[in-house]
């Protein structure tokens, strides 16, 4: 019996780009810095980091503006209403999309501004 584990098959990403990738998701709970650093450190050594880096970091992009919409609109009360919901959406979405990579699957975030390409 050999040590060295079997490559995983083409077009597979292998744990460690699954880890990466989750984690590029789940740094986004604290902002955009997070999957920014993650993509730049990976985006040349792992494609899939590069794929779900860029993915991570557009949604992160989008719910700042989300953030920002909500704040000008709360002087008429809409954006009291709208803080709560982008909050619990990027929570929420920034979780399923961590357990996806971290299964090795691309996860597309609905209604996200793709600014990265």
């Amino acid at each position: 019996m050999s040590d060295v584990s079997p490559a995983p098959p083409m077009g597979s990403p292998s744990k460690e780009e699954c880890t990466w990738g989750m984690a590029s998701h789940l740094l986004g709970l604290i902002g955009f810095i997070g999957p920014l650093v993650v993509w730049l450190i990976k985006k040349d050594t792992m494609p899939f980091v590069d794929d779900q880096g860029k993915e991570s970091l557009n949604f992160q992009i989008t719910v700042l503006i989300a953030y920002f919409a909500a704040a000008i609109t709360s002087c008429i009360a809409i954006g009291i209403f709208l803080v709560p919901l982008v909050l619990v959406a990027n929570i929420v979405f920034c979780i399923l999309a961590a357990v996806k990579a971290n299964s090795g699957v691309a996860y597309r975030y609905p209604v996200t501004l793709r600014l990265i390409k």
